[in-house]
């Protein structure tokens, strides 16, 4: 199983990103797709999260909102548009997978068996 996440960049405070995470594999492997992210000096974070059986998404409280992870299965990619973005929103993300996580362990980061690299986002302020 392969995630490769991409559409980081450099945005100003009130702007926008999106960003993919492409999987490939074994697409039972990928039931549930996860956005971390981690900021400098920080601990990696959870962000938003979607289960591709029944199509539930999970937010963090800082991200809800602004944040809107969404799938295209046909592409086996899942997204993550980012609004109202700001600096505070600086980081590193990750996406991750796993094939089966439960409600109570789906915002832990040690929950998901395959990562892939992660995309910097940098807002201005």
């Amino acid at each position: 199983v392969q995630l490769q996440a991409s559409g980081g960049g450099l945005v100003q405070a009130g702007g926008s990103l999106r960003l993919s995470c492409a999987t490939s594999g074994r697409t039972f492997a990928t039931q549930v797709v996860v956005w971390f992210r981690q900021a400098p000096g920080k601990e990696r974070a959870f962000v938003a999260a979607i289960r591709w059986s029944g199509g539930s998404t999970y937010y963090a409280d800082s991200v809800k909102g602004r944040f809107a992870i969404s799938g295209d299965s046909a592409k086996n990619t899942v997204y993550l548009l980012m609004n109202t973005l700001r600096p505070e929103d600086t980081a590193v993300y990750y996406c991750a997978a796993d094939p089966a996580i439960g409600l109570s362990t789906v915002r832990l980061s040690r929950s998901y068996k395959y990562w892939g690299p992660g995309t910097l986002v940098t807002v201005s302020s």
